[in-house]
C-alpha cells in the first residue's frame, strides 16, 4: 500500500478518496492522509511517513531542498505545467506597456502566494523596478482585506472596478475570471507575462521501487472525466487531466524565495 499525503484543504478530502477508489481500481492500494500546513507535510515526507506527497511549488522545493537525493514528481495536473503571470490593467487606462505602470497603483496577491505574490514582485525587481517606491501605492491581498477569500479573485476586481491601475494574476485564475464574467473580456489588457515556470506536482519519495514509480504515473495519468470518480477528482483538481511529472520549472522560484527568506 503507498500513503498519499496533502495540505488540509475540504476539497482535498473528495479528491483524495476518488483517488483512492481509482487506484485501487487499478491494482494498486493507496491510503491517504492530510496535514495542518504545508511545512507539517515536507516534515512527514522527510521522516517518510508518506510515499507521495501533494505538493505546493515552495513546498515542492523545500523537500528537493532537505533530500539526500532528488525526490521524484510521478504527477502533474495539466494547469501545473507552463504556469504564467499576467499582470492586467482595464483597457481604457491607456497603460500599453510595463514601464507605464510606475506611478501608478499595483494590486498583488498573498505574500505566499507563488503566481500573484512572490514571482511577480521578484520579476519586477529584475525588469528594473523598485516595487516598494516605484508604485504610487502597491499592496499585497493581506493589507486589502482581512477576510479569508480569493486573493487573485480580489486582484482582478480591484482593476476591473478601477480601485488599482495594474494587477498580478495567473494566468489559470484569469481564464476562470473571465469565464465567470464575459464582460470582463472588454474590460481587461494584459500587459505584461512572465516567464512559464511549474507549479504543484505530486512527489514520490527517491527510493521508490522504480517499477512502482511509473505504475503510479500510469495510473494518473490514466484518470479522465468518462466515469464518475475520474470526473469528481479533475473537477475537485480543476483540471482535465493529469501529465507526467518533470524535473524542471521551479529555479526562478527558487532564487526568489531564497531572496524573500521563505525557504
Amino acid at each position: 500500500m503507498i500513503r498519499l499525503g496533502g495540505a488540509a484543504s475540504p476539497g482535498y478530502i473528495e479528491v483524495f478518496s476518488g483517488l483512492a477508489t481509482y487506484f485501487a481500481k487499478n491494482g494498486l492500494e493507496m491510503d491517504w492522509v492530510l496535514y495542518s500546513s504545508y511545512d507539517t507535510l515536507v516534515e512527514a515526507f522527510e521522516r517518510k511517513e508518506i510515499d507521495i506527497a501533494w505538493n505546493g511549488p515552495l513546498s515542492y522545493i523545500k523537500i528537493q531542498r532537505s533530500s539526500v537525493a532528488p525526490a521524484v514528481n510521478v504527477a502533474m495536473r495539466d494547469v501545473d505545467r507552463d504556469y504564467l503571470t499576467h499582470l492586467i490593467v482595464r483597457k481604457d487606462s491607456g497603460i500599453t506597456a510595463l514601464d507605464e505602470t510606475r506611478g501608478k497603483k499595483l494590486a498583488l496577491g498573498s505574500r505566499s502566494s507563488v503566481q500573484a505574490g512572490v514571482l511577480p514582485h521578484y520579476y519586477l525587481k529584475e525588469l528594473g523596478f523598485q516595487p516598494e517606491t516605484d508604485f504610487s501605492e502597491m499592496s499585497f491581498y493581506e493589507e486589502r482585506s482581512n477576510v479569508d477569500s480569493n486573493d487573485e479573485l480580489d486582484v482582478a476586481w480591484k482593476v476591473v472596478e478601477g480601485e488599482y491601475d495594474a494587477g498580478a494574476i495567473s494566468n489559470v485564475a484569469l481564464d476562470n475570471f473571465l469565464q465567470n464574467h464575459k464582460q470582463a473580456h472588454n474590460d481587461l489588457n494584459v500587459i505584461w507575462t512572465s516567464p512559464s515556470y511549474s507549479h504543484c506536482c505530486f512527489t514520490a519519495q527517491n527510493d521508490m521501487d522504480t517499477v512502482l514509480r511509473h505504475k503510479i504515473t500510469e495510473i494518473f495519468t490514466s484518470v479522465d472525466a468518462s466515469n464518475s470518480v475520474g470526473k469528481a477528482i479533475l473537477e475537485g483538481e480543476s483540471c482535465r487531466s493529469f501529465l507526467p511529472g518533470i524535473e524542471y520549472g521551479w529555479e526562478d522560484l527558487e532564487i526568489a524565495a531564497e531572496k524573500e527568506s521563505l525557504l
